[in-house]
């Protein structure tokens, strides 16, 4: 057999078969599927699944920091927001005296999340 299936890849791999589902979902590594659908594993998806496990270990990342890498390098508008984003800084609406920026900032949120009603 060239290739294992979930269950036995969950085994060697170390990952549970619901985190193989996950990766695979999340698009980090994607098995090709038997003529009856079931997952398949070879030597490159085990490969990928080690070195996945040793670069969250190394970085300290979860696999939604990861999965949120590989989507910021497919979409090009999810990179821009996310770049425009973290180069914006923080402003204090013109309106707004400096002593009470951060009260009005906390009404805002308040007001949002609907703790309480706009005054």
């Amino acid at each position: 057999m060239d290739a294992l299936t979930i269950h036995q890849a969950a085994e060697v791999s170390g990952w549970s078969a619901r985190m193989l589902r996950y990766i695979e979902r999340v698009g980090l590594v994607r098995p090709r599927r038997s003529e009856s659908g079931y997952r398949l594993y070879g030597p490159a998806e085990l490969q990928r699944l080690r070195t996945l496990r040793e670069l969250v270990g190394e970085h300290d990342l979860g696999l939604s920091d990861v999965g949120f890498a590989l989507r910021m390098r497919r979409d090009p508008d999810l990179r821009a927001a996310v770049e425009a984003w973290l180069e914006t800084p923080a402003r204090r609406p013109d309106h707004v005296p400096a002593g009470e920026w951060l009260a009005w900032e906390q009404n805002k949120h308040e007001r949002l999340l609907g703790l309480r009603p706009a005054a």
